[in-house]
Protein backbone atom coordinates (compact mmCIF):
# COMPACT_ATOMS: atom_id res chain seq x y z
CA UNK A 1 0.00 0.00 0.00
CA UNK A 2 1.16 3.45 -0.97
CA UNK A 3 0.65 5.98 1.52
CA UNK A 4 0.64 9.76 0.45
CA UNK A 5 1.29 12.62 2.11
CA UNK A 6 -1.65 15.36 2.43
CA UNK A 7 0.41 18.36 0.62
CA UNK A 8 2.57 18.28 -1.59
CA UNK A 9 5.10 20.70 -3.75
CA UNK A 10 6.18 20.06 -7.34
CA UNK A 11 9.96 22.14 -8.67
CA UNK A 12 9.61 22.07 -12.36
CA UNK A 13 11.35 24.61 -14.55
CA UNK A 14 12.37 26.90 -11.57
CA UNK A 15 8.48 27.24 -10.09
CA UNK A 16 6.45 25.91 -7.28
CA UNK A 17 3.41 24.55 -7.40
CA UNK A 18 1.24 23.45 -5.03
CA UNK A 19 -1.29 21.17 -5.06
CA UNK A 20 -4.58 20.97 -2.84
CA UNK A 21 -8.17 19.13 -2.47
CA UNK A 22 -10.74 21.20 -1.08
CA UNK A 23 -9.53 24.94 -0.13
CA UNK A 24 -9.28 25.44 3.49
CA UNK A 25 -12.89 26.17 5.30
CA UNK A 26 -13.35 26.86 8.54
CA UNK A 27 -14.86 24.51 11.23
CA UNK A 28 -17.48 25.80 13.09
CA UNK A 29 -16.38 25.69 16.58
CA UNK A 30 -14.86 28.24 19.41
CA UNK A 31 -11.72 30.65 18.26
CA UNK A 32 -9.29 31.79 20.13
CA UNK A 33 -7.68 35.47 19.19
CA UNK A 34 -5.28 34.65 16.38
CA UNK A 35 -8.39 32.96 15.05
CA UNK A 36 -7.46 29.00 15.45
CA UNK A 37 -9.93 26.80 16.86
CA UNK A 38 -9.15 26.23 20.80
CA UNK A 39 -8.72 22.81 20.60
CA UNK A 40 -8.82 22.90 24.27
CA UNK A 41 -12.05 24.59 24.67
CA UNK A 42 -15.07 22.63 25.59
CA UNK A 43 -17.07 19.90 23.38
CA UNK A 44 -19.38 20.39 21.23
CA UNK A 45 -23.48 19.17 22.01
CA UNK A 46 -26.16 17.92 19.69
CA UNK A 47 -29.20 19.06 19.92
CA UNK A 48 -30.40 16.40 22.61
CA UNK A 49 -27.54 17.62 24.93
CA UNK A 50 -24.97 14.80 24.28
CA UNK A 51 -21.69 14.87 23.03
CA UNK A 52 -20.96 15.58 19.26
CA UNK A 53 -17.98 13.43 17.91
CA UNK A 54 -18.47 14.71 14.26
CA UNK A 55 -15.04 15.89 12.37
CA UNK A 56 -12.23 14.85 11.10
CA UNK A 57 -9.89 13.12 13.42
CA UNK A 58 -6.07 11.78 13.36
CA UNK A 59 -4.10 9.56 15.77
CA UNK A 60 -2.95 11.27 18.52
CA UNK A 61 0.31 10.37 20.34
CA UNK A 62 0.09 11.17 24.31
CA UNK A 63 4.05 12.56 24.35
CA UNK A 64 5.44 14.27 21.09
CA UNK A 65 8.38 16.15 21.45
CA UNK A 66 7.36 19.81 20.88
CA UNK A 67 8.82 20.46 17.72
CA UNK A 68 6.87 17.23 16.19
CA UNK A 69 4.73 17.44 13.83
CA UNK A 70 1.97 14.72 12.88
CA UNK A 71 2.10 12.63 9.59
CA UNK A 72 -0.69 14.66 8.62
CA UNK A 73 1.49 18.13 9.32
CA UNK A 74 -0.07 19.49 12.47
CA UNK A 75 1.80 20.55 15.51
CA UNK A 76 0.98 18.64 18.94
CA UNK A 77 -1.83 19.85 20.51
CA UNK A 78 -1.88 22.83 22.97
CA UNK A 79 -2.13 20.98 26.04
CA UNK A 80 -1.29 17.61 27.95
CA UNK A 81 -3.76 14.73 26.75
CA UNK A 82 -5.30 13.58 30.48
CA UNK A 83 -4.15 9.97 31.64
CA UNK A 84 -5.50 9.02 35.57
CA UNK A 85 -3.99 6.17 37.43
CA UNK A 86 -5.62 2.50 35.93
CA UNK A 87 -6.49 3.90 32.68
CA UNK A 88 -5.44 1.34 30.12
CA UNK A 89 -2.55 1.44 27.78
CA UNK A 90 -2.44 2.78 24.67
CA UNK A 91 -2.29 0.96 21.64
CA UNK A 92 0.39 0.67 19.32
CA UNK A 93 -0.23 0.00 15.40
CA UNK A 94 2.14 -2.28 14.68
CA UNK A 95 1.82 -4.47 18.24
CA UNK A 96 -1.73 -3.76 19.87
CA UNK A 97 -0.50 -4.77 23.15
CA UNK A 98 2.88 -2.85 23.34
CA UNK A 99 1.97 -1.06 26.26
CA UNK A 100 1.45 -4.56 28.68
CA UNK A 101 4.10 -4.99 30.86
CA UNK A 102 3.89 -9.25 29.81
CA UNK A 103 2.06 -8.81 26.33
CA UNK A 104 -1.29 -9.82 25.32
CA UNK A 105 -2.85 -12.69 26.98
CA UNK A 106 -2.79 -14.72 23.74
CA UNK A 107 -4.22 -18.64 23.97
CA UNK A 108 -1.45 -20.94 22.11
CA UNK A 109 -3.30 -21.36 19.03
CA UNK A 110 -3.40 -17.10 18.94
CA UNK A 111 0.13 -16.83 20.13
CA UNK A 112 1.32 -19.61 17.32
CA UNK A 113 -0.67 -17.54 14.81
CA UNK A 114 0.30 -14.16 15.28
CA UNK A 115 4.15 -15.21 15.46
CA UNK A 116 3.51 -17.00 11.78
CA UNK A 117 2.21 -13.70 10.49
CA UNK A 118 4.69 -11.40 12.01
CA UNK A 119 7.50 -14.07 11.10
CA UNK A 120 6.35 -13.62 7.05
CA UNK A 121 6.71 -10.17 7.47
CA UNK A 122 3.13 -9.35 7.95
CA UNK A 123 2.69 -10.19 3.86
CA UNK A 124 -0.42 -11.26 4.37
CA UNK A 125 -2.08 -8.30 6.29
CA UNK A 126 -5.69 -7.63 4.67
CA UNK A 127 -4.09 -4.23 3.91
CA UNK A 128 -1.09 -5.25 2.05
CA UNK A 129 -3.65 -6.55 -0.41
CA UNK A 130 -6.04 -3.53 -0.55
CA UNK A 131 -8.83 -5.29 1.54
CA UNK A 132 -10.32 -4.12 4.85
CA UNK A 133 -8.17 -3.74 8.05
CA UNK A 134 -8.96 -4.56 11.55
CA UNK A 135 -10.87 -1.95 13.29
CA UNK A 136 -8.41 -1.37 16.07
CA UNK A 137 -5.90 -0.91 12.70
CA UNK A 138 -8.25 2.14 11.34
CA UNK A 139 -8.60 3.30 14.61
CA UNK A 140 -4.68 3.52 14.87
CA UNK A 141 -3.96 4.35 11.19
CA UNK A 142 -1.81 7.86 10.82
CA UNK A 143 -4.16 8.32 7.50
CA UNK A 144 -7.66 10.77 9.15
CA UNK A 145 -11.17 9.39 9.97
CA UNK A 146 -14.16 11.55 9.43
CA UNK A 147 -17.15 10.92 11.86
CA UNK A 148 -20.19 12.02 10.46
CA UNK A 149 -23.16 11.76 13.60
CA UNK A 150 -26.65 11.91 13.64
CA UNK A 151 -29.55 10.83 16.48
CA UNK A 152 -29.64 7.30 15.16
CA UNK A 153 -26.46 6.26 13.51
CA UNK A 154 -22.80 7.63 13.41
CA UNK A 155 -20.78 6.97 9.79
CA UNK A 156 -17.22 6.55 10.25
CA UNK A 157 -15.46 7.66 6.80
CA UNK A 158 -11.39 6.30 6.84
CA UNK A 159 -9.02 8.05 4.49
CA UNK A 160 -6.87 4.69 4.58
CA UNK A 161 -8.33 2.50 1.53
CA UNK A 162 -11.60 4.27 1.22
CA UNK A 163 -12.70 1.99 4.14
CA UNK A 164 -16.70 3.23 5.83
CA UNK A 165 -18.01 1.85 8.98
CA UNK A 166 -22.03 2.50 10.57
CA UNK A 167 -22.58 2.08 13.90
CA UNK A 168 -26.56 2.33 14.47
CA UNK A 169 -27.85 4.29 17.39
CA UNK A 170 -31.45 3.58 16.97
CA UNK A 171 -32.25 0.55 19.63
CA UNK A 172 -31.96 -2.22 17.93
CA UNK A 173 -30.12 -5.06 19.28
CA UNK A 174 -27.00 -7.01 17.79
CA UNK A 175 -27.83 -9.61 14.97
CA UNK A 176 -27.77 -13.54 15.62
CA UNK A 177 -26.32 -15.57 13.38
CA UNK A 178 -25.03 -12.44 10.41
CA UNK A 179 -22.88 -13.01 7.89
CA UNK A 180 -19.81 -12.54 9.15
CA UNK A 181 -18.37 -8.92 8.02
CA UNK A 182 -14.52 -7.42 8.07
CA UNK A 183 -16.26 -4.79 10.46
CA UNK A 184 -18.76 -6.54 12.24
CA UNK A 185 -21.81 -5.54 13.18
CA UNK A 186 -21.85 -1.91 15.83
CA UNK A 187 -24.83 -0.68 17.58
CA UNK A 188 -24.23 1.84 20.25
CA UNK A 189 -26.01 3.70 23.59
CA UNK A 190 -25.75 6.33 25.31
CA UNK A 191 -23.86 5.67 29.55
CA UNK A 192 -23.92 9.59 30.27
CA UNK A 193 -21.43 11.70 28.11
CA UNK A 194 -20.33 8.35 27.38
CA UNK A 195 -20.91 6.57 23.58
CA UNK A 196 -21.11 2.83 24.58
CA UNK A 197 -20.16 0.76 21.26
CA UNK A 198 -20.45 -3.17 21.02
CA UNK A 199 -19.44 -4.94 17.86
CA UNK A 200 -19.94 -8.45 16.93
CA UNK A 201 -20.62 -10.87 13.86
CA UNK A 202 -16.58 -10.43 12.80
CA UNK A 203 -15.13 -12.62 9.68
CA UNK A 204 -12.47 -15.30 11.20
CA UNK A 205 -9.24 -13.41 9.81
CA UNK A 206 -9.41 -9.99 11.20
CA UNK A 207 -5.92 -8.52 12.44
CA UNK A 208 -5.83 -6.47 15.17
CA UNK A 209 -2.47 -4.70 14.65
CA UNK A 210 0.10 -5.03 11.68
CA UNK A 211 1.86 -8.00 13.28
CA UNK A 212 -1.06 -9.80 13.01
CA UNK A 213 -2.60 -10.27 16.31
CA UNK A 214 -5.54 -12.31 15.65
CA UNK A 215 -9.43 -11.80 16.05
CA UNK A 216 -11.80 -14.19 14.84
CA UNK A 217 -15.70 -14.72 14.58
CA UNK A 218 -15.95 -15.27 18.41
CA UNK A 219 -14.82 -12.08 18.79
CA UNK A 220 -16.41 -8.82 20.74
CA UNK A 221 -15.06 -5.20 20.78
CA UNK A 222 -16.74 -2.92 23.16
CA UNK A 223 -15.85 0.75 22.76
CA UNK A 224 -16.22 3.93 25.10
CA UNK A 225 -16.21 7.14 22.92
CA UNK A 226 -15.87 10.28 24.74
CA UNK A 227 -14.65 13.95 24.07
CA UNK A 228 -13.00 15.72 26.70
CA UNK A 229 -12.15 18.78 24.77
CA UNK A 230 -13.18 20.48 21.74
CA UNK A 231 -9.98 19.32 20.36
CA UNK A 232 -9.67 15.32 22.01
CA UNK A 233 -11.81 12.38 21.32
CA UNK A 234 -10.59 9.23 23.03
CA UNK A 235 -11.68 5.42 22.48
CA UNK A 236 -11.13 2.72 25.16
CA UNK A 237 -11.88 -0.50 23.42
CA UNK A 238 -12.07 -4.12 25.40
CA UNK A 239 -11.31 -6.98 23.49
CA UNK A 240 -13.23 -10.56 24.05
CA UNK A 241 -12.22 -13.57 22.12
CA UNK A 242 -12.24 -16.74 23.87
CA UNK A 243 -10.44 -18.45 20.75
CA UNK A 244 -7.52 -16.28 20.65
CA UNK A 245 -6.80 -14.91 24.16
CA UNK A 246 -7.86 -15.81 28.03
CA UNK A 247 -9.11 -13.14 29.63
CA UNK A 248 -10.90 -9.59 27.84
CA UNK A 249 -8.15 -6.76 27.95
CA UNK A 250 -8.39 -2.59 26.73
CA UNK A 251 -6.59 -0.45 25.34
CA UNK A 252 -6.96 3.40 24.46
CA UNK A 253 -5.94 4.97 21.02
CA UNK A 254 -6.38 9.15 21.43
CA UNK A 255 -7.84 11.28 18.72
CA UNK A 256 -6.94 14.99 17.94
CA UNK A 257 -9.33 16.95 16.02
CA UNK A 258 -8.02 17.99 12.04
CA UNK A 259 -9.42 22.13 11.90
CA UNK A 260 -10.22 23.31 8.53
CA UNK A 261 -9.43 20.13 6.50
CA UNK A 262 -11.05 17.58 4.66
CA UNK A 263 -10.24 13.66 3.26
CA UNK A 264 -8.58 13.09 0.79
CA UNK A 265 -9.55 10.62 -1.82
CA UNK A 266 -7.76 7.40 -1.77
CA UNK A 267 -7.68 4.55 -4.19
CA UNK A 268 -5.84 1.36 -3.19
CA UNK A 269 -4.18 -0.15 -6.30
CA UNK A 270 -3.86 -3.88 -5.01
CA UNK A 271 -0.54 -4.68 -7.41
CA UNK A 272 1.23 -2.91 -4.01
CA UNK A 273 0.89 -6.02 -2.53
CA UNK A 274 3.37 -7.13 -4.30
CA UNK A 275 6.39 -5.54 -2.50
CA UNK A 276 5.34 -7.22 0.93
CA UNK A 277 7.72 -9.81 1.25
CA UNK A 278 7.23 -12.77 3.80
CA UNK A 279 9.73 -15.61 4.61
Amino acid sequence: MAMLRRSFLVVAAGTAVAFGQWSNYPTQGPRGQEGKIDLAGPPPKTHTGKPDFSGLWEQAPENPKPSEVSYNGLPPLPFAIPRAEGDPPTAQFFNIGGGFKDGLPFTPWAAALRAERKGNNAKDNPDAHCLPMGLTQLHMHIQPRKVVQTEREIVLLYEANGNTRQILLDGRALPKDATPWWYGYSIGHWDGETLVVETTGFRDDVWLDVDGSPLTSSGKITERWRRPKFGLMQIDLTIEDPKAYTKPFTVRVNHRLMPDTELMEFVCEERDGVHYQGK
